[in-house]
């Protein structure tokens, strides 16, 4: 306990990220020697030069007791890499968090995991894909692992919780804050059936610096790191990158060539990340146990009417009015909403305001 004490009071330390804050420990032997070193002592320390005067000063701002008391009464579990809770996985990468605030009832961070990122600008279409696929993924005993964000990470864990599966979301601000505020109930919904959680202590904000750190620990927890739909300028192409530095698969799904938002998988794929179409492939790639029959089932093609099947071709994966699907099909106004009805209940499209329709 001392020890989460102390390492919690070198984390809110603005200048100490994992790296200083392992050297402090290896050097002095415990947290709370290296909290309480002098200046002079933290001065012999190579990693500290030139900022042991910064961080002296910064110390005498904060009461370790009163910042783990803090913590106790918002209920977050604190996990160091010593613990045996902490994720085997993650003590693999390069500069592994030194704690892990979490929140939530999931226990085993041990369990399989993918991670599932994308633009938080998407389209439909890459919504209701991550949506799905992390459905698919949740159905098999996976947890999906994703950053809270807009779009991308918001359908991954909304498709996850649908399955009444496992999520992780992976904070670059502190537990206290929700971050983008739009995801609140989300956040809220995460912690009652999933886990959310970060290395950043209570009361650190989303600051810039903060996501690619967030990003590392989001393809450390996974054996693989997913791609749905990204520009070339995205953070899920950081996460990507690290997944790849951390000797974890990388996949990706392909899209309209006219959109900016394959580019960053297209690139992907060109660089060797494999294309995949399905979770079941993303499953088999994983050696991971396949789809129970039941759910394999509903994400596949089941039965559907001869109409159905002939009226499904006539609409495709982008957004296509009512009115075009009734000119070329050729069938009565009537039966034609019949038909998309009963599609759209099979889970087969989904309807847009306006009368759109798209398939899924």
């Amino acid at each position: 306990m001392e020890e989460l004490i102390y390492l919690n009071a070198l984390n809110r330390i603005s200048l100490l990220g994992p790296v200083r804050i392992a050297a402090l420990t290896a050097h002095f032997g415990s947290a709370r020697e290296a909290w309480e070193a002098s200046q002079e002592e933290l001065s012999r320390l190579a990693p500290l030069k030139g900022v042991e005067g910064k961080v002296a000063e910064e110390r005498k701002t904060i009461d370790p007791e009163r910042e783990w008391e803090k913590l106790m009464a918002s209920g977050i579990r604190v996990l160091s890499i010593s613990s045996p809770a902490y994720p085997f996985l993650l003590t693999q990468i390069s500069r592994p968090p030194v704690l892990l605030y979490c929140r939530g009832p999931l226990e085993d961070l041990d369990n399989p995991a993918v991670a599932l990122v994308g633009s938080r600008r998407c389209t439909v279409y890459g919504k209701e894909l991550a949506y799905r696929i992390a459905r698919d993924l949740a159905s098999a005993g996976v947890t999906v692992v994703s950053g809270l964000a807009l779009g991308i990470d918001a359908a991954a864990h909304r498709g996850a919780l649908a399955a009444s599966g496992k999520t992780v979301a992976v904070l670059g601000c502190g537990l206290d804050r929700c971050y983008p505020f739009e995801n609140r109930r989300l956040m809220e919904e995460i912690m009652e059936a999933g886990l959310v959680i970060s290395e950043f202590p209570l009361g650190a904000k989303p600051l810039p610096q903060h996501f690619p750190r967030r990003n590392r620990i989001i393809s450390g927890l996974a054996l693989g790191t997913v791609v749905v739909e990204a520009t070339l300028k995205s953070g899920a192409l950081i996460t990507a990158n690290y997944a790849l530095e951390q000797n974890r698969e990388v996949f990706a799904f392909p899209g309209s060539v006219n959109s900016p938002y394959s580019k960053g998988p297209h690139a992907l794929i060109k660089e060797g990340a494999r294309l995949v179409e399905s979770a079941e492939e993303i499953l088999e790639e994983l050696s991971l146990e396949p789809l129970p029959a039941e759910a394999a089932a509903a994400a596949g093609a089941a039965d559907l009417l001869p109409e159905e099947k002939a009226l499904l071709e006539k609409v495709p994966y982008s957004p296509r009015h009512v009115d075009e699907i009734l000119r070329d099909c050729g069938l009565p106004p009537e039966r034609v909403g019949a038909l998309l009805t009963s599609l759209e209940l099979k889970g087969f499209l989904r309807q847009m305001p306006g009368k759109y329709f798209y398939r899924v």
